[in-house]
């Protein structure tokens, strides 16, 4: 599957399911683990590990095998690693500690916000 058009499924995914904030960074440039970082937040943890949720079976749906979810049991923080593309999905106060859109996106070109 393209990789443009497996975004466009993922964040179609994330919007119906009401995630806040979700920003797609190209990082290809930057490092070889990944083409796309897009990072996303949930209102709760229960919705964060949702939300991560549907991205893997989204996925799946598409012939895509997620290649790990990390931190689903407690919420806070969700990785769903795609291959070309990884998922952050985080609870908001987590994200603003870690602060992933100033690390990928001071170099990096902003590709969507939604």
């Amino acid at each position: 599957m393209n990789i443009k058009k497996l975004i466009d499924i993922i964040l179609n995914t994330l919007n119906n399911a009401k995630a806040l904030d979700v920003i797609v960074f190209e990082v290809s440039k930057l490092t070889s683990i990944s083409d796309y970082m897009i990072i996303a937040s949930g209102r709760s943890n229960r919705q964060v590990s949702t939300l991560a949720d549907k991205v893997a079976e989204t996925a799946k749906k598409n012939g895509i095998q997620p290649l790990g979810v990390e931190g689903k049991k407690e919420g806070e923080w969700v990785l769903v690693d795609l291959g070309d593309i990884i998922v952050h999905v985080m609870h908001p106060e987590t994200r603003e500690y870690y602060q992933l859109e100033k690390l990928w996106g001071s170099e990096t070109e902003q590709a969507e916000t939604l």
